[in-house]
């Protein structure tokens, strides 16, 4: 983290969260590597006022506590009332605001922190993920490109711009990366893991092993090489050996949501329904505007839901799990109405539970306008409407649940 010279004339400087945990560091340290020469602006900041950098430090004390994010959010505004230029509070009330699920605040907090000191790689990063979580990931891309043109030596912003890259599409430019930040750290379990994905991604499944190994050979408590092992392995058809790769992805880093989306979707497609809810669930509890563990949650609940006991009676609970299914669905579709995600199992769950076959229509009508013309839930959202129009009796049972596929990033809220 990029450490301001007015802080350390505090004495203390208090840093912000990484991956929702906050990390309290002394002035000086931190990885030059990852940082630039302070700019000459950054460095004309006065001194920061003591009783803002006390409530930044009461704020930061009272983020840690499960219970008191909204007790650190006041106190980490009240320091920003008391001095505004504390970028380090603006930084550290970006990240609790985001793991509240208030990314458009949160993102305003780090554009200014980032104007203030422009040099603070740390803050590029963050905005950069927030920017990527509201389905921005062009705007991800241009912030850490942008910074990092500035500054070549920013390792760290490289790393996560090549994730940025891969995740959005840009293939070709994310291994360009890939490599340069290899020349600048060989042998980095990371960089590596990143271009497994990226020749996984362009079909290059040998490749892809090839790299992800010697990832986990250089660092083998790497969570990202281990979630590159679980979607090569997933590719290559072996759910169970994946499902182990991205379990001990989330051993690694507990705050690895992605590892436990594909850990659901395995789950999912074993029909171990409780097992995939608690996934979700653990996901919507790090990050709340994940869309895609809102889906999977809603897939989960009406697998649940569905379930019979040893005598084939049905579940007792099973109104309560639809309804709570249903509310998800819907609430993501208000959000975003081409989630084709949640329009196909909104509409399967309007025609086979609910019994809403006008409603049902609707949605799958909108799935297929909506979705890729190989999408693997287009035969049956077709079938759907052919026994809909027909007014069949019966509608067929879906292959699939339409869950949100396996992730090889945190992928951005918005249009699939």
């Amino acid at each position: 983290m990029m450490h301001s010279t007015r802080n350390c004339r505090n004495g203390l400087f208090y840093g912000g969260f990484v991956a929702a945990s906050l990390s309290i560091v002394a002035c000086g340290g931190g990885s030059g590597a990852s940082h630039s020469k302070m700019s000459e602006t950054q460095k004309a900041l006065p001194p920061a006022n003591p009783q803002a950098v006390t409530k930044m430090v009461q704020g930061v004390v009272a983020a840690r506590d499960p219970n008191g994010r909204e007790r650190a959010i006041a106190l980490l505004r009240e320091a920003l009332s008391i001095d505004e230029n504390l970028w380090e509070a603006r930084y550290d009330l970006g990240i609790v605001l985001a793991s509240a699920g208030d990314l458009a605040e949160a993102e305003k907090e780090l554009r200014t922190a980032g104007k203030i000191a422009p040099d603070a790689a740390d803050v590029v990063i963050a905005l950069a993920e927030v920017q990527r979580r509201r389905g921005e990931p062009k705007d991800a891309a241009d912030t850490l490109g942008d910074y990092i043109e500035s500054h070549p030596n920013a390792t760290d912003a490289k790393a996560q711009y090549v994730s940025v890259l891969r995740s959005s599409g840009q293939i070709d430019k994310a291994m360009a990366q890939a490599h340069e930040l290899l020349v600048k750290k060989p042998g980095d379990a990371s960089a590596l893991a990143e271009l497994a994905l990226c020749h996984l991604a362009k079909g290059e499944k040998d490749t892809a092993q090839l790299l992800a190994k010697q990832a986990l050979d250089s660092n083998p408590k790497s969570a990202i090489a281990e979630r590159a092992t679980g979607l090569i392995l997933l590719a290559n058809g072996d759910d169970a050996l994946a499902f182990q790769a991205f379990s001990k992805a989330t051993q690694e880093d507990p705050t690895d949501t992605t590892a436990r989306l594909n850990m659901g979707s395995v789950l999912l497609r074993a029909g171990a329904y409780p097992k995939a809810e608690e996934q979700f669930r653990a996901i919507l509890q790090l990050d709340p505007e994940n869309v895609d563990a809102d889906v999977g949650l809603a897939a989960a609940l009406r697998g649940e839901g569905t379930m019979t006991d040893a005598s084939g009676r049905p579940n007792p609970d099973m109104a309560n799990k639809l309804e709570e299914s249903r509310k998800l669905l819907e609430a993501v579709i208000a959000r975003d109405g081409h989630n084709i995600s949640a329009l196909y199992n909104l509409g399967v769950l309007d025609a086979d539970f609910l019994k809403k076959p006008d409603d049902a229509k609707k949605l799958f009508k909108k799935f297929l306008a909506d979705a890729p013309s190989d999408h693997p839930s287009r035969p049956d959202a077709e079938k759907y409407l052919t026994n809909i129009d027909s007014s069949a009796s019966s509608s067929p049972a879906p292959a699939a649940t339409a869950a949100p596929p396996p992730k090889a990033a945190p992928p951005p809220k918005g249009k699939k």
